[in-house]
């Protein structure tokens, strides 16, 4: 079991740019790295048939302390097999809610690419608010479990970057993994309690 699960999601991983450099750069510091520590899933390759093995997936989180979400941005949020990963495996009574504390205290790191350029996520771009603006729902998933919000790792403008700047962009990626725990700035992170869920806030099964 690795104390760093990178849950990669890309539909189309043959026509990536940026998801796949990240992957193989993140396999990479896996090879390297103690066999425990890191672990690197291809979820479209694990589930074509989207049927997603839970009880798997929620060993595998219960034992890392760093959940890496790997993916390119799909109309400003992540691929449906990894928001269907996210709505079985962050169940109600496990994650959150009544008796869900099994993700409590770890940490959530997202590594992100758009295909717009950083600029079009602006106020006057064409997508209108800056790039943050589409993490809350990201901040608020990490908050209702009690994980630990770490800065995003964002590569804007993907489809445009050239095969220097991507290399350097990915080996970032995997010496952040090597690193982590150890990033000055998560020294300033405060801790975060699971948000209570009242019992009588969800409909009984």
């Amino acid at each position: 079991m690795a104390e760093i699960l990178v849950i990669a999601a890309h539909p189309q991983l043959d026509h990536s740019h940026a998801t796949r450099a990240l992957m193989a750069a993140a396999a990479r510091a896996a090879s390297g790295a103690d066999p425990a520590r890191i672990a690197v899933r291809d979820l479209y390759a694990l589930y074509p048939d989207y049927f997603i093995d839970t009880a798997a997936e929620q060993a595998l989180l219960a034992e890392a302390r760093l959940l890496v979400w790997l993916h390119p941005v799909h109309w400003y949020s992540m691929p449906p097999l990894l928001k269907l990963w996210l709505d079985e495996v962050f169940a109600y009574g496990w994650a959150y809610g009544q008796g869900g504390r099994a993700l409590a205290g770890k940490d959530l790191w997202l590594a992100a690419s758009t295909g717009g350029p950083e600029a079009s996520y602006r106020p006057d771009g064409y997508n209108r608010y800056f790039f943050d603006a589409f993490l809350h729902p990201y901040e608020q998933t990490a908050a209702l479990v009690g994980m630990r919000w770490l800065p995003p790792l964002v590569l804007h403008g993907a489809h445009r970057t050239d095969a220097e700047e991507l290399a350097a962009h990915a080996e970032v990626f995997a010496q952040r993994l090597l690193s982590w725990p150890d990033w000055p700035e998560l020294a300033d992170l405060d801790t975060v309690e699971p948000c209570d869920v009242p019992a009588d806030a969800r409909p009984q099964d």
